[in-house]
């Protein structure tokens, strides 16, 4: 891991948060019109602003264009948008409180133990509950890392080597887990436990949506206040204490945030992989790995790739369309090998 630069402006933040904000409202058009049934540009703006009432506005889409559009697509968006986000977010604060540039939710199992907790809600019928599936998503993903914290024997300075492999092993654990409910799960259910092994965003609802935001808004919270003390976690644990960080306490806040944030995604969406991977990654070869400025930018450029495969996974096999998990795991398998092979 990269320490970040000494100096970052407010005024650079601005500009870069900018930039990423108009390549995200760019993907997002692209997914509004492409699609099995392609929607012209023109046509998707007119009915959009019809729908708002403005002034003067009229709606040049038939009714089952309408129904694509405001039922399906636009749902569709705003989820792929929040879960990409919240993966990315919580893979940038995993590296960085682990030191692993191979550090991520789906690679740490964190994704695999909130998976099991939503298998589980399902299976029992506790997911009818309020908060139920992603209640037992945010424990399972809180687990997974305690987990993974506790057999790799991280703290501070220690053997941060054995991060990865603690990760596989809990990662298994949880897969075991979860093929193990899958068969003791009825006909009735497993079209709902095959949602979650699969990643989709096919289902997005309005509720999915509304909890997505709530805990991405809570989790990216934390994470941004701290993001100065995940700078200076960077430097070492002893580091950190000689200027007044609470070291334990700030990891710990941290964990539970990017904890929360994957069991919100995971409740909504399935496992989705390699999304925490591949774009800290990207985001810190471009901008830097200041954290101040990487948190932002994640958040933004990963909704944006998610928006972004989530339309290739409609578009490539048109009638018919792939999980969103498939294609980021096409593309992100290829891009772990790469990374270990360049760590070792």
């Amino acid at each position: 891991m990269t320490h970040p630069a000494p100096h970052l402006t407010l005024i650079r933040i601005f500009r870069v948060c900018l930039l990423l904000l108009a390549f995200l409202a760019g993907v997002s058009v692209l997914s509004l019109v492409a699609g099995p049934a392609p929607i012209g540009i023109t046509a998707v703006f007119k009915g959009i602003l019809a729908a708002v009432r403005f002034p003067g506005a009229s709606d040049p889409l038939t009714g089952a264009e309408r129904t694509i559009l405001f039922s399906i697509r636009i749902p569709r968006i705003l989820l792929a948008g929040l879960v990409g986000a919240a993966l990315s977010c919580a893979g940038v604060v995993f590296q960085g409180l682990l030191r692993n540039p191979l550090a991520d939710p789906y690679v740490l199992g964190v994704s695999g133990g909130a998976a099991v907790g939503a298998v589980i809600a399902i299976v029992t019928g506790l997911g009818s509950l309020p908060f139920g599936i992603p209640g037992l998503a945010f424990a399972g993903g809180l687990l997974s890392i305690l987990l993974v914290w506790g057999l790799s024997g991280v703290t501070g300075e220690r053997r941060t080597d054995r991060t990865l492999l603690a990760g596989i092993i809990v990662n298994a654990f949880f897969s075991a887990l979860i093929m193990f409910l899958v068969s003791i799960t009825s006909g009735e259910q497993i079209h709902s436990v095959i949602f979650w092994l699969m990643g989709d965003l096919a289902m997005a609802g309005e509720n999915d949506i509304l909890l997505a935001a709530v805990f991405l808004v809570a989790g990216f919270s934390v994470m941004v206040l701290h993001a100065r003390d995940l700078n200076i976690l960077l430097t070492g644990e002893e580091t950190a204490l000689q200027l007044g960080i609470p070291v334990k306490r700030t990891r710990m806040l941290l964990l539970v945030s990017a904890s929360l944030v994957t069991g919100a995604a995971v409740s909504v969406s399935g496992i989705i992989g390699f999304v925490g991977l591949m774009v800290p990654h990207i985001v810190r070869m471009l901008f830097g790995s200041d954290h101040r400025l990487l948190l932002p930018a994640s958040l933004l450029f990963g909704g944006a790739f998610l928006m972004a495969a989530d339309t290739i996974a409609r578009i490539v096999l048109a009638p018919a369309e792939l999980p969103v998990g498939v294609v980021t795991a096409l593309c992100g398998a290829p891009y772990f090998a790469y990374l270990m092979k360049r760590s070792a």
